[in-house]
């Protein structure tokens, strides 16, 4: 406590006792422990204060943000969709048919070789 040890608590008792005497030093002891019990009392009830008023600028703080993030979401999903929309507009409909762009004649003859190579390799596996 204050850096103050056992030999200097004993020495400011004594000096204590010397100067005020046995009457009196017992009131001033009184005195002493309530007017730190009061100071701790106030601390405590400033810090209270402190922690009320933090807490409640974090609370205002949290709306201010949630009602800017409400203005930016739409309330429902039609705007949204309506982006959508021009989309889906553009794609093509799936029973439309796909038309395979024609190969040249060494395409198809790569293509056909790789596929005996496979059909080979695959016999000599088994």
């Amino acid at each position: 406590m204050f850096g103050i040890g056992m030999t200097e608590m004993v020495l400011i008792a004594a000096l204590a006792l010397i100067i005020l005497g046995p009457k009196k030093l017992p009131d001033l002891a009184r005195s002493l422990g309530k007017g730190f019990a009061e100071f701790k009392r106030a601390t405590n009830e400033l810090k209270s204060t402190i922690d009320l008023e933090i807490k409640a600028e974090d609370e205002r703080h949290n709306k201010e943000v949630m009602t800017r993030n409400e203005e930016k979401i739409p309330d429902n999903g039609d705007e949204a969709l309506s982006r959508l929309d021009p989309v889906e507009e553009e794609t093509p409909d799936s029973s439309t048919a796909v038309e395979e762009p024609e190969l040249s004649e060494e395409v198809m003859a790569e293509r056909s070789s790789k596929e005996a190579d496979k059909d080979a390799e695959i016999k000599h596996n088994v």
